[in-house]
């Protein structure tokens, strides 16, 4: 497709000028835009980096969005120069941005020279100017065990699943991700992966092949994007666990109701120090065996996380009074606001729903006791880098073993706090929060279509009962190899307090979520919150 005849600076003129102006309505229309819900006040470029390695006119946009309330935010918009009418192309709706009848900018994730050229620019090393930075597309050692240019193209696919970001897979060799909101700073996926890739032993995840970085003049950086490894796979482990669960409830169906004595009710410590029972290995069947795996892998990828001796950004620290404090400050503090919006809501709620949230709001001082517990307890375990973010659909199913992808944190955090050290208890603990949310999906799903008859209402039982000794196997595996790490307590109550604590704040923050997006699925934070509080560790 052609490119436009008109001058260069004529263009860059007009670009900046005119593109502020378009950019809110653009930036609505994506997937990968995180202030859909906030009133857009202004947007301001940043800086203009032409991407010209050929005849392809093509920029990197860095956008400072300033809202009506609130932090700004600066996203990172790859796009693409063109002339005339554009004919139909499989693009996200509304995918161009005219800025004269005679100038179209359409995104560049989009086009296949483009990503085919970036690719290349990253192979090669080059750099590009902006007026007030530059960008380097720089590549690793790890880049040419995968692909080198003498070997040929590769041909780009736009991935479809990404939310927050944006990513493109060359063949089945290369994948490469975008950030799309930017900070200045290292983004953590690319700092651990790196580390995990260079440094460590451990293998379970996507090796860092490239990046891409804005240098700004003063010499600062910013993430703009990383080159990985592919990884062929069968699906994220949640999709994985789903079609376990879905064999496992159709044979329960033919069982018919647990006796109540089988179902575990106290709390998940010490339940994973006890043997599972024949019983249970025989009903849940393989996903089991697969739950020790991925326990072991995420022991290995914590202990790897914690190998450093002399680098101050991954050396294991000691907890200081003030950074538990400010944890505990900060956990009161949503659980204030998202108990206060469940008081708001419940009234609106079906009565079964509003009982368990009855119920969970009568614990309130409980969990606010619970939380300041910790705040008076002296920690011995170190804390460390972690995940930040871990769940089942951070983890690969590969159909033999697990990898474990996307090590930016909760994205809702800023830069600054998603590269701070943690309790690697933390990732253990949202891992089986995701239990939690996968045992009682399918039963969800089928409460939303109007087909949870009584027969399928009977199955909450073994929804417990499958949560209870998939946790209690991830957690029993993960202990078994990482239990005498520095991260991990040496006291039992220490190491009880800390999963107990994490747990808790994990269904507080699912609690407004669920709140605030999906009210039908508010039942599976409120029965984590009440099981935590009635059963401690």
């Amino acid at each position: 497709m052609a490119t436009s005849s008109i001058p260069e600076e004529s263009f860059l003129s007009a670009l900046h000028s005119s593109l502020p102006q378009i950019l809110p309505q653009f930036l609505m229309n994506r997937r990968w835009f995180g202030g859909k819900a906030r009133v857009i006040h202004s947007v301001e470029l940043s800086d203009v980096v032409p991407f010209c390695p050929n005849t392809l006119r093509s920029y990197f946009i860095l956008a400072n969005v300033r809202y009506a309330s609130g932090p700004a935010e600066t996203y990172d918009i790859p796009l693409i120069r063109r002339s005339g009418e554009l004919p139909g192309r499989n693009t996200e709706p509304a995918s161009e941005l005219r800025l004269r009848p005679d100038i179209v900018l359409d995104d560049a994730l989009s086009d296949d020279q483009f990503l085919t050229s970036l690719l290349g620019a990253m192979a090669q090393g080059l750099s590009f100017r902006g007026a007030k930075g530059e960008i380097r597309a720089v590549s690793t050692n790890t880049l040419r065990s995968l692909w080198q240019p003498s070997q040929g193209p590769l041909t780009p696919s736009l991935m479809r699943a990404e939310q927050s970001n944006s990513s493109v897979a060359y063949d089945q060799r290369l994948v490469l991700k975008l950030f799309r909101r930017v900070e200045e700073g290292l983004n953590p996926d690319l700092e651990i992966g790196s580390f995990l890739t260079e440094r460590s032993a451990f293998r379970n995840v996507p090796p860092v092949a490239g990046y891409l970085e804005y240098l700004s003049a003063e010499g600062t950086r910013t993430s703009l994007g990383v080159l990985q490894g592919y990884v062929a796979n069968q699906g994220d482990a949640w999709q994985f666990t789903l079609r376990a669960l879905a064999e496992y409830y159709e044979k329960a169906q033919q069982v018919g109701c647990l006796a109540e004595r089988e179902v575990p009710r106290g709390p998940i410590l010490p339940l994973s120090g006890q043997a599972i029972p024949e019983e249970a290995k025989q009903r849940i069947g393989s996903y089991l065996d697969w739950t020790a795996l991925l326990g072991r892998r995420t022991a290995e990828l914590h202990i790897a996380l914690a190998s450093a001796q002399r680098d101050p950004d991954f050396t294991p620290q000691r907890f200081s009074q003030a950074e538990q404090q400010t944890f505990v400050n900060s956990a009161l503090d949503l659980l204030t606001s998202n108990f206060d919006l469940l008081r708001c809501r419940k009234d609106g709620m079906p009565d079964h729903i509003r009982r368990e949230a009855d119920r969970v709001l009568n614990l309130e001082d409980d969990a606010r006791q619970r939380f300041q517990i910790l705040g008076r307890t002296k920690v011995s375990a170190m804390r460390t880098r972690i995940h930040g973010d871990y769940h089942l659909g951070q983890v690969l199913f590969t159909g033999d073993d697990f990898v474990i992808i996307d090590f930016e944190g909760e994205p809702a955090r800023s830069l600054e706090e998603r590269r701070q050290k943690r309790s690697p208890l933390q990732d253990v603990a949202g891992m089986l929060r995701s239990f939690h949310y996968a045992a009682y999906t399918p039963l969800l799903q089928a409460d939303v279509k109007g087909m949870l008859d009584d027969k399928l209402r009977a199955l909450g039982d073994w929804g417990h009962y499958w949560q209870d000794w998939v946790s209690a196997t991830f957690l029993k595996a993960y202990l078994e190899l990482a239990g005498t790490s520095s991260f991990i307590p040496t006291n039992r109550e220490e190491l009880a307090l800390l999963l107990d604590v994490y747990l808790l704040d994990k269904a507080v923050y699912e609690l407004g979520y669920e709140l605030n997006n999906r009210p039908s699925w508010v039942r599976i934070p409120l029965e984590g919150i009440a099981q935590l509080l009635l059963h401690p560790s």
